[in-house]
């Protein structure tokens, strides 16, 4: 087999989701704007992207298992922050989210990129929300093109 990457060119007509938490919303807002300028930045048209807000990160893989079942997008971006607290929740819900994000992504065969930020501290989300470490919704925006790109190639 010969060598095969995705690239960074949206496929024509592509339609991409963004699914993100309102909690934290400082945080979760800068994600979903890194993520929309990525995709605005690749080509993506803005009437190309469906934003949609669920409550919290526990909520993120049922609202992807729905939009992947309904077949209309390339790719879906989950976005959200849990920050540790004092009890074992922080771990339950960061873990049943990836989790729960992955098994959507093999069960339907689409890229579902996690953006879910899982912190110490609330600084530590900052950092990763337009600060020093960037923005990680316009990272995952970015797999999000690769993938769907790879994936027209894959036999």
């Amino acid at each position: 087999m010969p060598h095969i990457e995705g690239d960074l060119r949206s496929p024509k007509d592509a339609r991409f989701a963004i699914i993100a938490s309102r909690w934290n919303p400082r945080i979760t807002d800068t994600l979903v704007a890194g993520a929309r300028k990525c995709f605005a930045d690749h080509g993506v048209a803005e009437d190309a992207i469906d934003v949609v807000r669920v409550p919290g990160a526990w909520e993120l893989p049922l609202a992807a298992a729905r939009l992947a079942g309904a077949g209309k997008h390339a790719a879906i971006v989950a976005l959200g922050c849990v920050v540790r607290g004092d009890t074992r929740h922080y771990e339950q819900v960061a873990d049943g989210c990836s989790d729960g994000l992955m098994r959507v992504q093999l069960d339907h065969g689409l890229p579902v990129c996690n953006g879910v930020l899982a912190v110490e501290k609330f600084e530590d989300a900052q950092a990763r929300a337009g600060g020093n470490h960037g923005n990680k919704g316009e990272e995952a925006a970015l797999v999000a093109i690769e993938m769907v790109d790879l994936l027209e190639k894959l036999p």
